[in-house]
């Protein structure tokens, strides 16, 4: 077996792709405050059968099928050369400072901050609302989420490391075929499908969707997998060219089975149960991801792989600025609460501006003492 290789420290495609994700998360929460489905803080539109509603739906539909798991995934990448640099203790040390200490801090600060912020849409006072969720100790973490789970696949490497310590693939390994890729979407989905009969989407375990994690486990595993080969790195036409057509045929499969369970009085939901809908939404989850994802890499590291003064200050900058984002996003919403617009177009501008202010304030909280240390 060869030796383990290891990503660079910097992968400009990579970083590329960070950006871009953090900011489709942006629009992501700014679609569900103008109509789509999804939970969030605040929901100036409610979601209906009014087409920038259904729009904006599949938008976030779309996005939720891979943009998270894209993170898990660029995250698992770069774990086992952090864990072989700093060593067990002080790797998940490291872990606790940068994602244990941000998602403390929001959720019990920024996230009861936010949720009271929202409220005031509903006419309840800011600061006595939040006091009542800080002094009970409320925690509410929010997009930080990801942090959470991500220090919990974090641990569970390094002991699967201990247990397994000479289990790595070989530097040459080929990546996976076409058939490997079909065989662990159908398994995904299987799973999902399976969890979902508990633990329906949008329903929380310790505040975590679990019904969602089939994907998020399996595409951190690859990620930590995919190190030592630098698959990410390899990933070609060959490969992405046939999975972008499945998930442009797999599109349109969950509408139409939306549709298509109202029409024959089945129940149309596709959070759990084994309606037609929920089949076909697990199932459609990794085939539409698979095919994203691989594209991605694919074009990012053919046309976006060159470091710029620009593309770094974004990328420095990403992970703080997921972090803040939810207490601007509200208030930028708010503050155009009085503007009578269509709600495709509140969402062009408060999602466009959004990014610029969680930017530009990510910038500044980047200077402050210490920060940069955990952001």
């Amino acid at each position: 077996m060869n030796a383990p290789a290891a990503p660079a420290a910097r992968l400009a495609f990579l970083d590329h792709l960070r950006v871009v994700l953090t900011a489709l998360v942006l629009f992501h929460h700014t679609a569900i405050t103008y109509g789509a489905t999804g939970g969030w803080y605040l929901h100036e539109v409610l979601p209906s059968d009014a087409p920038q509603s259904i729009a904006l739906s599949l938008f976030c539909g779309v996005n939720q099928a891979y943009f998270m798991g894209m993170f898990f995934l660029i995250a698992g990448y770069f774990t086992p050369a952090a864990l072989a640099r700093r060593g067990a203790a002080g790797f998940l040390a490291e872990r606790a400072l940068r994602l244990g200490l941000p998602l403390l801090v929001y959720g019990f600060v920024l996230g009861p901050f936010t949720y009271a912020l929202a409220q005031t849409a509903r006419g309840k006072p800011l600061l006595d609302t939040w006091w009542a969720l800080t002094s009970r100790g409320i925690f509410l973490n929010g997009p930080l989420w990801f942090a959470q789970a991500l220090l919990i696949f974090s641990a569970a490497w390094v002991l699967w490391r201990r247990l397994r310590p000479a289990a790595a693939l070989p530097t040459d390994a080929p990546l996976p075929r076409s058939r490997t890729l079909l065989a662990a979407a159908l398994g995904t989905g299987a799973v999902a499908l399976l969890i979902r009969q508990w633990v329906p989407t949008g329903d929380e375990v310790f505040g975590l969707q679990l019904g969602y994690f089939a994907s998020y486990i399996l595409l951190f595993v690859v990620g930590c997998v995919a190190a030592a080969p630098r698959w990410l790195e390899r990933v070609d036409g060959r490969l992405a060219r046939p999975w972008l057509i499945v998930a442009a045929l797999a599109l349109p499969a969950l509408p139409a089975a939306v549709v298509l369970g109202g029409a024959l009085g089945a129940a149309t939901g596709v959070a759990g149960g084994l309606s037609l809908p929920a089949i076909v939404y697990a199932f459609w989850e990794p085939l539409v991801a698979w095919g994203i994802i691989l594209g991605l890499l694919w074009q990012f590291r053919l046309r976006w792989n060159d470091a710029t003064p620009a593309s770094l200050w974004l990328a420095r900058r990403a992970y703080a600025v997921y972090v803040i984002h939810p207490p601007l996003l509200v208030a930028l919403a708010l503050m155009l609460g009085g503007w009578a617009a269509a709600p495709l177009v509140k969402f062009a501008v408060v999602g466009a501006a959004g990014c610029v202010v969680c930017w530009l304030l990510a910038d500044l909280v980047l200077r402050l003492p210490r920060v940069q240390q955990v952001l």
